[in-house]
């Protein structure tokens, strides 16, 4: 046990000696975690900037354009009569969309002509499109509604029959989890888990990597332990400890963006991301174990973590990529975790629901450990049947 704590310490000085290691698996959780947080710390999309033609330029034209104007979402930065020089005021003024009110607006309503109002929307960015076609049908289906119930008042409709009248039935929404839409909740715990995976996978293709450039694999490591075990969790436990502290900064981070980041059941939350960390780590280990450089081991795992995100089915579901492309995303353990965590974060929920996840990342876990320890059972082979042919 002496030997072993001998061994830890070493491991940390190591650690605290390289300052590009330092950097990366203390200074970006932290970096990252709050530069993220104010990227999306407001939460919900608001004032995106449309334009109006007006080519009637009437009392309800110009109620229209009040409605859009109030709604939270969208902010009308122009108001033009006509068409004109439309695509270069788009790009200039940042347009998400284009309200065209035709000519006789009003005049055509007034005689039941139904009139037809054009909406265009910038797809150039998906995210701000969907926001801006919502509210605008939102705000056209209102004023629509409410044409429809003022004309069967004139018709002589008493009031409690309007309602009934132009509603056949009437629809509840309920908006379960994440009610408010907060872009936010959804999107910033995923980047955060992402970052974890990131420093544990390049923090740990260095740990045997600088000990094979130093020379001091055989000289110092192998002689203290003397076994793969226990050589794999000494190099592992250093990193593991750490991330107590960043898990906590993290929660503490929770507090101050007013996000919730722990879910409501602790001991799964528990369970999965100690499977996350130590699968993780287990698979960067491996690298580092079978590329004997920093340099290639860091872009070999920069390889792997960096399309990690898209390819978890976090923000684009795994169902409706190709097999091989959802096959390739199962031996990546951010896909599991971030599968678990957000039904325990978002949806409440149990031991039970993230079942599937708990076991796949245990399987990778057994499989990249069992893999790095037959890695560097040969690889301790080989180095000493090396030294050993070498003369005196």
């Amino acid at each position: 046990m002496r030997t072993f704590y001998q061994l830890l310490k070493r491991e940390f000085r190591l650690f605290w000696g390289n300052s590009v290691l330092r950097l990366l698996f203390i200074g970006a959780p932290v970096l990252y975690g709050i530069l993220f947080g104010f990227v999306y710390e407001k939460g919900k999309v608001t004032d995106l900037n449309i334009i109006v033609v007006d080519s009637d330029n009437t009392p309800l034209s110009n109620r229209l354009i009040d409605m859009l104007e109030d709604n939270e979402v969208l902010h009308v930065t122009a108001v033009k009569p006509d068409r004109k020089n439309l695509k270069q005021q788009l790009i200039a003024l940042d347009g998400q969309a284009v309200v065209v009110i035709p000519d006789r607006f009003e005049a055509d309503i007034l005689q039941n002509r139904s009139p037809e109002i054009d909406v265009n929307i910038n797809l150039a960015n998906i995210l701000t499109a969907n926001y801006a076609s919502r509210s605008i049908q939102l705000v056209l289906g209102s004023l629509n509604a409410g044409l429809e119930m003022e004309a069967l008042r004139k018709r002589g409709t008493p009031d409690y029959a309007v309602s009934s009248k132009y509603e056949s039935f009437s629809t509840n929404y309920v908006r379960l989890y994440n009610r408010s839409s907060n872009y936010m909740s959804f999107l910033w715990p995923g980047m955060l888990a992402t970052i974890v995976q990131q420093v544990l996978l390049l923090a740990l293709a260095l740990s045997f990597a600088q000990e094979y450039e130093r020379g001091t694999f055989q000289t110092e490591l192998l002689k203290a332990t003397q076994s793969p075990l226990k050589t794999i969790l000494i190099k592992c436990m250093p990193y593991w400890l750490m991330m107590i502290p960043i898990g906590l900064f993290f929660l503490g981070l929770q507090h101050y963006f007013r996000v919730p980041l722990a879910p409501p059941q602790v001991a799964p939350a528990l369970l999965l991301s100690a499977l996350f960390v130590a699968s993780a780590a287990f698979m960067g280990i491996l690298v580092s174990i079978l590329i004997p450089n920093q340099l290639k081991a860091t872009e070999v795992l920069m390889v792997v973590a960096t399309p990690s995100f898209v390819l978890s089915g976090f923000t684009w579901p795994l169902s409706q990529m190709p097999r091989w492309i959802a096959a390739l995303a199962d031996v990546i353990p951010l896909t599991h975790f971030l599968q678990g965590y957000r039904v325990l974060l978002a949806q409440e929920g149990s031991f039970t629901d993230i079942g599937r996840p708990l076991v796949l990342l245990a399987i990778l876990t057994a499989i990249f450990g069992l893999l790095s320890y037959l890695a560097l059972a040969v690889k301790i082979r080989r180095t000493v049947k090396r030294t050993a042919s070498q003369p005196g």
